[in-house]
C-alpha cells in the first residue's frame, strides 16, 4: 500500500469508512523500465472544493516520462504519467464547469511530485481539465495534451510562426513532430521534415509536409538549401537534441529561428548562430505546472481548447501507433525509448 496522505489518501470521511483501492504503476525507485510496477494503492480523494477526481480511460507515454523514471524524484513510490483522458467521477463543492460523467482529457502531474496517470483514478484542479474532444476517443485524447502543447509553444509562442515561412521539423513522424507539421501547416507555412524511413516519409506526407528528408540517406542542410534556393527555412524546430541542434545552424536563414526541445550541451560552438543572427528558443511546456505559473497554466488551458476546436474540425489528428495495457507500462517505456517511435503510445486503463 502507498501510504503519502498527501496524493493517495484513502476516501475516509470518517474512521468507519471503508478504504477504497485502486490499480496503479509505481515507479518504486530509479532505474530502467523494471522498477515500473503494477501495485494496488489508495485511491485518492477530493481534498479541496475546486478539484474534481477523474476515473482514467487511458494515459499517453511521453519521453519525459522516461527521463524521469531515471532520475532522482521528489517523491518515491511514484506514479508517472502527464498526460491523460477519461470521465469525471466526482466533483468538489465549488466546481462551476464540470459535472460528473464529463468526458475530459489533461496534462497534469506524473512529474515525481504529484501521482500521474498511470492509475485508474487522479484528483485534478478543475483549471486543469478540458472538454475531450467528441470525434476521438478516449485511448487518442490521453495521447494529444503534451505533444500539442509542445508543438504549439514552439512554433506560435517561440518561433512566432508566419503565414507564408518555410519550416523544417526533425523528427516528423514523432510524437510531437506529427502534430507540429499539422500546426504549422495549418499557420500558412511549407513544412519541410526530417525522417529515417521511407514509411515515414509517407506518414509525414499524409501530414502535409510538402518535403520528406531521408537524413540517412542525404545531408538535411544540403537538402534544405536546395528546397529553398540556398537561404534556408525561416524556422527549424528541433525535436531530437545533441548534435543535431549545432547542425541544424546552417539550415535556418540569416535572422531565423531555431527553437529545441532539449538542453543545448556545452561543447556547441555558436559561431555559425552568431553570424547568423538566430534567435534561439528553448521549450518545456512542463514549466507551467512545475513552478505553478498561473497564466501560463491558463494559456495551456486555452491552446488545449483551441486544438481540441482543430480536432473536432477534422483538421488537427493524432496518430497512436500502438496501444498496450496499463499492467504493460514496462513493455511501453522499452518501446518508447528507441527513439523510433512513430506517433505516440498510450496505456489504456479500462
Amino acid at each position: 500500500m502507498l501510504g503519502n496522505p498527501q496524493v493517495l489518501c484513502k476516501t475516509l470521511k470518517d474512521k468507519t469508512e471503508k478504504i477504497t483501492i485502486m490499480k496503479a504503476i509505481l515507479m518504486t525507485k530509479t532505474g530502467g523500465p523494471e522498477v515500473l510496477e503494477l501495485r494496488q494503492v489508495d485511491q485518492p480523494v477530493i481534498s479541496h472544493p475546486r478539484q474534481v477526481l477523474v476515473r482514467i480511460m487511458a494515459a499517453g507515454v511521453n519521453p519525459v516520462d522516461t527521463k524521469i523514471r531515471t532520475s532522482a524524484v521528489e517523491t518515491l513510490p511514484a506514479i508517472l504519467g502527464c498526460d491523460g483522458a477519461g470521465t469525471v467521477a466526482e466533483i468538489g463543492s465549488e466546481v462551476e464547469s464540470l459535472r460528473p460523467g464529463d468526458a475530459v482529457y489533461f496534462f497534469h502531474a506524473g512529474l515525481g511530485t504529484l501521482p500521474g496517470n498511470y492509475a485508474e483514478y487522479t484528483v485534478i484542479d478543475e483549471r486543469s481539465v478540458i472538454a475531450k474532444p467528441e470525434t476521438i476517443d478516449f485511448i487518442h485524447a490521453a495521447a494529444a495534451p503534451l505533444v500539442l502543447l509542445t508543438a504549439w509553444e514552439s512554433l506560435h509562442d517561440r518561433a512566432c510562426i508566419k503565414s507564408g515561412q518555410t519550416v523544417l521539423i526533425h523528427a516528423g513522424a514523432g510524437g510531437v513532430g506529427h502534430v507540429a507539421i499539422q500546426l504549422a501547416k495549418q499557420a500558412g507555412a511549407k513544412v519541410f521534415a526530417t525522417v529515417g524511413s521511407a514509411e515515414k516519409a509517407e506518414f509525414v506526407r499524409s501530414l502535409g509536409a510538402e518535403e520528406a528528408i531521408n537524413y540517412k540517406d542525404v545531408d538535411f542542410v544540403e537538402a534544405v538549401m536546395a528546397l529553398t534556393d540556398g537561404i534556408g527555412v525561416d524556422i527549424v524546430m528541433d525535436n531530437v537534441g545533441g548534435p543535431l541542434f549545432q547542425a541544424s545552424f546552417p539550415a535556418v536563414r540569416y535572422y531565423g529561428d531555431l527553437v529545441t526541445l532539449l538542453q543545448p550541451d556545452n561543447q556547441v560552438d555558436w559561431t555559425e548562430a552568431r553570424l547568423r543572427n538566430l534567435r534561439i528558443s528553448l521549450e518545456i511546456m512542463l514549466t507551467p505546472f512545475r513552478f505553478g505559473l498561473q497564466d501560463a497554466l491558463l494559456h495551456q488551458k486555452q491552446i488545449l481548447e483551441n486544438c481540441a476546436k482543430l480536432i473536432d474540425t477534422g483538421k488537427l489528428k493524432i496518430h497512436v501507433s500502438k496501444v498496450l495495457p496499463l499492467e504493460h507500462a514496462v513493455e511501453a517505456h522499452r518501446i518508447i525509448e528507441t527513439g523510433s517511435t512513430t506517433g505516440k503510445i498510450v496505456l489504456a486503463v479500462d
